[in-house]
């Protein structure tokens, strides 16, 4: 199910579902995010100074996310940042309570990626792998592009690779998942583990060396994950070693799939960074470097 764009005058709400929030870079955000026409809630995790890793307890961060769902107000939920965190709030939500809410928007990416399958799994909901606000990389073009998905998702189908590099060539038709291939590994196991049968998978991640990628793709291979899926576009690797060896193990591990699979998309932790919406049907062209949604993501 597709939760309705947004329309001047809705109220988005910033939650720190993960990691402490850079003030800073949060201050900055804000005007964008108001010029946008939107009344913006700051939840108090956001505000807060954290603790370590953690923006806050996990029964404080499950509590502004549950909060911020069950508003009638509020049209959209959204990360402010990525970090480390998700996992640890995710049975603390109450999610039947969230199902009778009824469908609202979900968008951020990273860490995230987990309360994106959350979603997925016990709402059934479509969600936006998006730029978040208190971040260095949400810059000009990953905020126009993250309002137009918001605001106008008819004239945010069709999807381009920056610096399209073509794996293995082909079309494919599915259903976007995935996310952070870090996130997506350690789901293995969970309740909101999911599946990639019938739909094209996006990945990227931050910060890991190649064999550590290389690990964590076989994990959901080995696991059946990716038994069923129809094609693989990869976003970015950003700092995680020689992007020469990062292609060549990825082309490795991924070709014997037998589908389609494209590099260079540039989504993910990269300035300018695409919003995508996971949970749409899309099709993917790899020699024309592009993935075009069936439907808009936002109904």
């Amino acid at each position: 199910m597709r939760p309705a764009r947004l329309s001047a005058g809705d109220t988005v709400a910033l939650v720190a579902p993960s990691g402490p929030v850079p003030q800073d870079l949060l201050d900055a955000a804000l005007p964008v995010l108001g010029d946008w026409g939107v009344k913006v809630r700051v939840g108090t995790g956001v505000r807060a100074a954290g603790q370590s890793y953690l923006s806050a307890p996990d029964k404080a961060r499950a509590a502004e996310f549950t909060e911020a769902w069950l508003d009638p107000e509020v049209r959209c939920v959204l990360a402010a940042r990525g970090g480390y965190g998700t996992q640890r709030m995710i049975d603390l939500v109450d999610w039947a309570a969230l199902r009778a809410a009824g469908p609202k928007v979900l968008a951020g990416s990273s860490d995230v990626t987990a309360l994106h399958r959350a979603v997925h799994t016990h709402l059934d909901l479509a969600t936006l792998l998006s730029p978040m606000p208190a971040s260095v990389l949400f810059d000009e073009p990953a905020a126009e592009h993250l309002r137009r998905t918001l605001f106008e998702p008819d004239h945010a189908r069709v999807l381009r690779a920056r610096e399209p590099d073509v794996v293995v060539p082909g079309r494919a038709l599915g259903v976007l998942v995935g996310g952070n291939l870090s996130l997506l590994a350690s789901g293995v196991g969970t309740a909101e583990q999911g599946s990639a049968r019938g739909g094209i998978v996006l990945l990227e991640d931050v910060t890991e060396s190649p064999y550590r990628i290389d690990r964590m793709v076989t994990q959901l291979l080995r696991s059946g994950w990716f038994e069923g899926v129809r094609g693989v576009v990869l976003g970015s690797w950003a700092a995680c070693g020689d992007p020469a060896e990062v292609r060549e193990l990825l082309a490795e591990r991924l070709s014997p799939l037998g589908v389609p699979v494209l590099s260079g998309f540039g989504f993910g932790h990269v300035a300018g960074s695409p919003t995508l919406p996971l949970g749409v049907s899309a099709s993917l062209d790899t020699e024309l470097g592009t993935l075009t949604l069936d439907s808009p993501a936002l109904d």
